[in-house]
This record gives C-alpha cells, structure tokens and sequence, in this order.
C-alpha cells in the first residue's frame, strides 16, 4: 500500500511539473486564457437565451444573427453597421456574399 501511494504522488508532482510549464516554451504565450473564456461566455449566454425561442426556424435565425454578430466583434467591425450595410445592399450581397463577410465588407461598401 505505501508504494502505491508514493507511486500515485510522484505521478502527480510529475504531471504538475510537466504542464505548468509548457507556456513557457513558446514566445509571447499569455499568462491566462481570457480571451477563450471570454468567448465561451457569449455562447453559454446565448444558449441560455436560446431557450426562449419558439420554433426551430426562431432558434435557427437567432443563431445566425448571433454568429454574424460576434464574427463582427471579434474582427473589430459594428455589428449594427455592419448588418445596416447589408440591408443597404441586400441585391450585391445575393451576387457575392464572400465580399460582405464582415472582416473585409467596408472594401466592398467603398467600391
């Protein structure tokens, strides 16, 4: 029995020592993990509220407009300007809508 405890601990002092470590192997590597956290927030807020829709064609159209909406935060874009643009230039989009994606649609709005 004693030898499988200190088997068991060493195992764990090695696997702490071996994974508190790897950041520092690559350059630059942030300290934490905000921005993932960050990230899973706004979808578990959004599964909360999805809760609330009424028919899966709701729940699919809210998916959507919250996909579209953190695709433009995450790439430094106004959602509201962004989804006014389309509505603006609703028959371009139907043409082309990898020019609209929201990390390159004000080149498209400025041609």
């Amino acid at each position: 029995m004693p030898s499988l405890r200190r088997d068991y601990t060493t195992a764990v002092k090695d696997a702490i020592r071996r994974t508190h470590t790897l950041f520092l192997r690559q350059a630059g590597a942030p300290l934490d993990n905000n921005v993932c956290e960050r990230a899973l927030k706004k979808a578990i807020l959004h599964r909360k509220n999805a809760l609330f829709y009424k028919t899966q064609n709701g729940a699919r159209v809210g998916d959507l407009f919250m996909s579209l909406i953190y695709t433009c935060q995450l790439n430094d874009a106004s959602p509201f300007d962004y989804l006014t643009e389309l509505q603006r230039h609703a028959d371009q989009v139907g043409a082309s809508p990898e020019v609209w994606m929201p990390w390159n649609y004000r080149a498209a709005e400025a041609s």
